[in-house]
Order: structure tokens, then sequence, then C-alpha cells
């Protein structure tokens, strides 16, 4: 569903991402994760079709990204980190209007709204105006507005960030459900995530991946079974750096 191939990216003198590849499968949870600044971010952003890429190339769904963006795109939901809202609208409006940018009209952009509305928890906040909502539902609306088209393909960027451990926890749940039917590649850095919603997991550094498994593997490779430890071990801190 996923196919990461080589995929570099340079800023001027810097390379952020250094000839990345991996796979995501369908019925896969693929946890990103890594220090601030490992890339995560930017390797999100070449697979959604958001930045170019420097070299490599990215398949969704064996469409590449780099030849045929707007038919990859139309596989992707995508959850940018920071996702932008418009504060003076009400949710159920955003969710509309999203739906209409996404191609949905009459019944089939109803439907699809209501449907996004229930799986994200957001009935009792669906006629508020944004600016009233509180970070954790700011953030389900922002994942909503990824799922109105029914992805194959789920990219979450930080999709825990911010939120209080309820929240947390009603996220992680959320992202395994949909993980049973869709590919989801999300990135984070709270280690504590891998066994709650991953089925796999990577770890980056500096743009290249320095350690890849599932949950359990991971924690067999960890000195004392921590995956604190591990990453500390497979990863270069600010100091250090």
């Amino acid at each position: 569903m996923i196919e990461v191939a080589k995929l570099s990216k340079h800023f001027g003198s810097k390379l952020a991402v250094d000839e990345l590849s991996f796979t995501v499968e369908k019925g896969e949870v693929l946890g990103f994760l890594g220090p601030n600044g490992a890339g995560k971010s930017t390797t999100m952003r070449m697979v959604t079709g958001f930045l170019p890429p420097s070299a490599g190339d990215a398949k969704i769904c064996g469409i590449s990204i780099t030849e045929n963006p707007f038919e990859a795109k139309t596989k992707i939901g995508y959850l940018p980190e920071s996702a932008p809202l418009y504060n003076d609208m009400t949710v159920i409006g955003f969710l509309k209007f999203c739906a209409a940018i996404r191609g949905l009209v009459g019944p089939e952009k109803n439907e699809a709204v209501e449907k996004a509305i229930e799986t994200c928890f957001l009935e009792s906040v669906a006629h508020q105006s944004i600016e009233t909502l509180s970070k954790g539902y700011r953030h389900r609306t922002c994942l909503a507005q990824s799922l109105l088209h029914d992805p194959e393909v789920l990219i979450l960027d930080e999709p825990t960030d911010g939120l209080d451990p309820n929240q947390k926890f009603e996220i992680r749940q959320l992202i395994k459900r949909l993980g049973e039917t869709k590919a989801i590649l999300f990135s984070t850095h709270i280690l504590e995530e891998v066994e709650a919603a991953c089925t796999r997991a990577v770890i980056v550094d500096r743009g290249k991946i320095v350690a890849d498994g599932t949950p359990a593997e991971l924690i067999a490779q960890a000195p004392n079974g921590s995956l604190t430890e591990l990453f500390r071990k497979v990863t270069t801190t600010d100091t250090a750096a």
C-alpha cells in the first residue's frame, strides 16, 4: 500500500532524509519514531506529495507520488503536523467544505461527513464553532477531515501531540481500529505508542532507519527490555550531536 524507495531530501547542504526505504501493508500500523529533527515530518511530506524528494520515490497503492501525484493523493488521508483549521466555521461546516474539496457531493457528501463525525466522536460539538473547541476536539476534527473519502492509506503526523492522557488513549484506540482495514503510517516521538497502537515500528535518526521491527522484536533488542533504552542506544542526543 505504501512503498518508499531510497527517498532522500536535501535542504541546501543539509541532508534531512538519507535514502529511506520501507513498506506499509494493508492491515498494518507503522509507527515512525525518532528524536526531533530526525527527518520524520520531512519524510511524511514527501510521501504525501507535499514536498518533492531530492531522490527516490514513494508509491501509494502502486501509484508513484512523483509521476502521478494527483491520482496517488486520492488514496491518501493526511493529518499534517499543526493542521490548519478555519476558526469561524462549525465542525460540520468545515467537514462539508473539506468533503466538497475532495469531490464529494449530495447525499454522498452528507453521509461521509456524518460517518467521520461518528468515527471521531464529534457528535457533541458538530455544530460548535471551531474557535470554541478544546485542543482535543480540534485534533479530532483535523483527523475527521482525513477520513472523509474513506482512503486506503492514512498518514498521520504526530496525531496525539499535545493531547491529555484520556484523549491520547481514544486516538490510539481509533488508530488501531482503522488499521484493521487500512495501511497507516504515523509519526511520533512517544515511545509508549509503539505498544499501544503499532503492529510495527521503525526508528529513524539523522534521516536513516536505525531499528525496524514489531513491538516485541524491538523490546527483545532493548537493554533491560526498555524501549527508552533502545531509543537512546540507536539515536543521537542533541548534546552528542
